[in-house]
């Protein structure tokens, strides 16, 4: 399995640069930094919503408070590149790279940290796992970013599980259309099109990234027959406003795109300073319900650390008690969730 490659992927904005030079350096030892000409082609002010998502930060490496893995997506792998949390899905991380890296990424501890992706004799034994466990009817195409593979090897994964009879569902989390839209051509959406029921996820954070070009991206596959869905992570200083979040969910409607979570950010290390206390998710939504859409709302979640899984989140269905929330997962168990947010909020 090979790279998709693009020649728009690349650091060579002289004026980013010269804004980031000395953070660069110090960030992107630890942590991988790239975006594309086009994304960075979005920002129209340092430090505005489009910079804070690709923009090196000083404050990732100051963040040692929380876990590399919160979610412990390495005790739930029981085969390379795969995660079985719930019993009916899986996840398979079939690639490591990304046009841009988030720097609010869930899997900073993985993603850009090398540059092959899943290998054919890892595949093979993910295929494996999946077709022997008849209870997994749900896999997920994640890494990194699977549309950076070719389309040859996109075609052979999906080729692979297609032949597994108790695969019913495939579903695809990229963010493409968002950072690298000219990677989305009539062959992929094809391609893509001959392996129905199909779906894709992407991830629209900021009003400022539905474009002409993600629009026409987006539109293409629309077009194609996949359904396609979004999910916004709350970030401090990007989207945390109710009016920034409805231009965000309203505009994705226009684009053909149903909005499908809003995350609160995970307990990642390295990101705590775009994290937002859950009462701020809790009132956006309360600004949302009845202000626009029910199509545009999305469920507000939590993915509570330790692998216990997402849970949904209504302005008044948790107990709070201070920093402290008692949520309900999926399996009625009761879990104590510690609201961790930087110290100026």
């Amino acid at each position: 399995m090979y790279y998709f490659t693009h020649n728009n992927t690349t650091i060579d904005n002289t004026t980013v640069y010269s804004e980031i030079s000395s953070e660069f350096d110090s960030v992107s030892s630890r942590y991988p930094v790239q975006f594309t000409e086009y994304y960075s082609g979005l920002i129209k002010k340092p430090h505005d919503g489009i910079w804070k998502q690709c923009m090196p930060d000083s404050r990732e490496l100051e963040d040692t408070a929380q876990r590399p893995d919160p979610l412990d997506e390495s005790l739930l792998s029981p085969v390379p590149g795969l995660i079985h949390r719930y019993p009916d899905r899986v996840v398979l991380l079939v690639s490591n790279c990304c046009p841009v890296y988030c720097r609010f990424c869930m899997r900073k501890r993985l993603v850009g940290s090398g540059v092959s992706p899943m290998g054919r004799d890892d595949l093979r034994t993910a295929l494996d796992y999946i077709s022997s466990h008849p209870s997994i009817h749900d896999v997920i195409l994640s890494g990194g970013d699977p549309l950076m593979l070719d389309d040859a090897s996109l075609s052979h994964i999906l080729s692979g599980l297609r032949a597994i009879p108790h695969v019913a569902v495939i579903r695809i989390g990229t963010r493409i259309p968002v950072t690298l839209p000219a990677r989305i051509t009539a062959d992929l959406c094809s391609m893509l099109g001959a392996f129905h029921p199909l779906y894709i996820n992407t991830h629209f954070n900021h009003p400022d990234e539905i474009t002409p070009e993600s629009a026409t991206a987006c539109a293409m596959l629309a077009d194609a027959g996949i359904p396609l869905g979004n999910q916004t992570v709350l970030l401090k200083g990007v989207n945390d406003s109710v009016e920034t979040m409805r231009r965000l969910l309203t505009g994705l409607l226009k684009i053909r795109v149903k909005p499908y979570y809003l995350h609160q950010m995970d307990l990642v290390q390295g990101t705590a300073h775009f994290r937002t206390s859950v009462r701020t998710g809790l009132e956006i939504m309360r600004g949302l319900r009845g202000h626009i859409s029910g199509l545009a709302v999305p469920h507000y979640v939590i993915d509570l650390p330790g692998g216990k899984g997402k849970v949904a989140l209504l302005p008044d269905d948790v107990e709070i008690q201070g920093t402290t929330l008692h949520i309900r997962t999926y399996t009625g168990e009761t879990v104590t969730y510690h609201d961790v947010t930087t110290p100026q909020e």
